[in-house]
């Protein structure tokens, strides 16, 4: 995400408002990032009507299951400083560029992050009785911990897991959304990295500022 051809993309917001998924979603919501605002509940109108579309191509006895969508600009510099800071501590060596751009592999960016525009949601499968399919590693395992199992196409995961990761892609493709290659549940439509991966001129969603209490 620290690509300088991302930032250079530019953003024309359509306008479309933030939804909470609870309320019509056919599929489970988690509630391991739940806020008191809600604000992880929350997606744009049109990545909310593309996820349900992916949904409904999934086999029967497979859903999805939401983990987490927006993301106030406030918390995404929370989490990025947090893991530049994790990085710095691990690698005194590293200068502030560099660090930057470990960061960047996991978590985005503040200025041009996905879920702060309401344009990303990571999510999972979960079968019938609401139990999460096996994907080779947690939701938002980060590359140390996993050894880059956490990259979509990693090599050092199962073949159950591999099976799982091309299915949930599947769907998702079909519905229009982009995957971040290192993070396999990462996935979002109208940002600026969907721009710069499907060759959009522009990206529609840009970043969204909760209105002041």
């Amino acid at each position: 995400m620290s690509d300088p051809k991302i930032a250079a993309i530019p953003v024309v917001d359509c306008g479309e408002p933030l939804r909470d998924v609870r309320a019509k979603a056919p599929f489970p919501v988690d509630a391991r990032r739940q806020d008191d605002s809600g604000a992880y509940a929350q997606l744009r109108e049109g990545v909310l009507r593309r996820l349900v579309e992916a949904g409904a191509l999934l086999p029967d006895g497979v859903r999805l299951l939401f983990v987490e969508g927006f993301r106030p600009p406030s918390l995404q510099r929370l989490y990025f400083e947090r893991y530049a800071g994790e990085l710095r501590a691990a690698h005194p060596d590293w200068d502030p560029e560099r660090v930057r751009d470990a960061a960047s592999r996991y978590v985005s960016p503040p200025e041009i992050a996905p879920h702060s525009a309401g344009a990303a949601v990571d999510l999972t499968l979960v079968d019938a009785d609401g139990h999460e399919l096996d994907m080779g590693t947690r939701v938002n395992a980060n590359p140390e911990e996993s050894d880059g199992a956490c990259y979509t196409d990693a090599d050092n995961i199962g073949a159950t897991a591999r099976a799982h990761r091309q299915l949930l892609a599947a769907a998702l493709t079909a519905a229009g959304l982009v995957n971040y290659p290192t993070e396999w549940w990462h996935w979002s439509y109208g940002d600026r990295y969907w721009a710069l991966a499907t060759g959009a001129d522009q990206a529609i969603y840009g970043p969204w500022e909760p209105a002041a209490s």
